[in-house]
């Protein structure tokens, strides 16, 4: 008998006897990913993603892959983030203001390269892929899902792997396209066991798969100088445009069990499904001017949160209560505007700066069973570039960055619903502090 399985069929077999009793076995889950709560690399991080739009590192994957494009070498990058935060729901009832204040820690490895050598024809190609993994690399599905009396917040959290894989080419003068899937898990167990009411185990069997689920993301970016009047200057020069299209995705997780418990006749089922780390179907334009050693720009983002209510109606653990979730819980769709500069001192060191306002997807504060809460947000970041190019081996200078954001969560009041039905009022706000690096060779 293993001893991990009889302490999953005691928990299953709590579950059970919990949920006949009339108790709420249920949860919630960060709906977000470092690409849009943070930002990948230290350029994201540090210009609150105003200029991802227009970046060549091998986050373009995940904002706009034609992006690839803008560097015909290859890039090899590694990188950390770390984000502290500290989440707080101010009530008479909770024996401190802070709701959550766990990290959330990535390690981070891309890497582009042109495929077009592999080919007969003189056209590159970039494949470029970028994965973070939670806990420093220790955790590839790590999030919670669970209900709670003193609230939760929507979009904070352990995040789930985050990995896209993409690729793009130049299709005419100033205009490249590219496309990249976002890989998330989907995860199913399925257990199958004889076991007495003190969960002593005498036959089962445990099945677990993982498989990924694809969404794509589509992206283009166009020099108008080069497009309008590639042969003379014009008043286009230095501008560029972008646009993306990120599909709806989500990591999920379902368990199924069948129990026979031989001091009860009949036999228990016990079936689980949870989504986690939702993003909406986004819709992104960007515009930057680049001049000599300089430039700026932005970018407005539209997210259709409205959807993910109707995602919870398959959600066990969020769907809780008489009501289902989608008719207790409402999200508005959001626009997010986003603006930054970068400024090159010389040729070795770089300063960047963005800031964007970010308003609440959540519209209802108050929905019993999970009680999310959710605020609009101020994200302000600065960041720093240092380019080596004393290298004795290396064919390219090699480049580190640095970038940090502060983001202010604004106070909003809810009101908290707890397991009898009583009802008491917060205020919730919160601070966030990231802080990101990379090293970058080109090849």
């Amino acid at each position: 008998m293993v001893s991990t399985s009889r302490f999953a069929v005691r928990a299953l077999t709590l579950a059970v006897a919990a949920t006949s009793a009339g108790f709420s076995v249920s949860a919630s889950a960060s709906m977000g990913n470092i690409g849009t709560t943070y930002g990948v690399m230290p350029i994201d991080v540090a210009t609150a993603q105003s200029l991802s739009m227009f970046n060549d590192q091998v986050s373009a994957t995940y904002y706009n892959p034609a992006s690839l494009t803008r560097d015909e070498r290859g890039e090899l990058t590694t990188g950390i983030l770390h984000s502290e935060q500290e989440l707080r729901s101010k009530n008479p009832n909770a024996k401190g203001d802070v709701v959550s204040d766990s990290p959330s820690q990535h390690v981070l490895v891309g890497m582009k390269t042109n495929l077009g050598s592999l080919t007969r024809f003189d056209h590159p190609i970039y494949l470029g892929f970028i994965a973070g993994v939670e806990k420093y690399g220790k955790e590839m599905m790590a999030f919670n899902s669970e209900t709670s009396e003193n609230g939760q917040f929507l979009q904070y959290g352990r995040e789930p792997l985050f990995l896209n894989v993409g690729g793009a080419t130049r299709i005419w003068r100033g205009i490249s396209a590219g496309a990249s899937v976002r890989v998330t898990l989907d995860a199913a167990a399925n257990l199958d066991a004889v076991t007495t009411i003190r969960g002593d185990v005498s036959r089962d069997r445990l099945s677990v798969e993982a498989e990924p689920s694809l969404k794509t993301i589509l992206g283009t970016t166009i020099n108008l100088a080069d497009t309008i009047c590639p042969d003379e200057s014009c008043g286009l020069d230095g501008w560029e445009v972008a646009m993306a299209y990120r599909t709806k995705s989500s990591a999920s997780t379902t368990v199924d069990s069948d129990m026979y418990v031989t001091q009860l006749n009949p036999e228990l089922t016990l079936a689980v499904s949870t989504i986690d780390s939702y993003q909406p179907e986004t819709f992104v334009l960007g515009a930057q001017y680049q001049g000599d050693g300089w430039r700026v720009g932005g970018s407005i983002e539209q997210q259709n949160w409205s959807e993910l209510a109707d995602e919870f109606k398959s959600d066990t653990v969020k769907n809780q209560g008489t009501v289902p979730l989608n008719e207790r819980i409402k999200f508005d769709d959001t626009l997010i505007p986003r603006i930054g500069g970068e400024y090159e001192l010389n040729r070795n060191f770089a300063f960047r700066g963005g800031i964007s306002y970010e308003e609440s997807p959540l519209k209802t504060t108050k929905n019993p069973e999970i009680n999310y809460l959710d605020t609009d947000k101020i994200i302000v970041g600065l960041g720093v570039s240092a380019t080596y190019d004393r290298t004795r081996l290396l064919a390219y200078p090699v480049r580190l960055d640095l970038g940090y954001q502060y983001q202010k969560l604004q106070e909003r009041d809810f009101t908290l619903v707890d397991y009898d039905g009583d009802e008491t009022a917060t205020t919730a706000d919160g601070d966030i502090h990231v802080i990101s690096g990379s090293i970058t060779l080109k090849f």
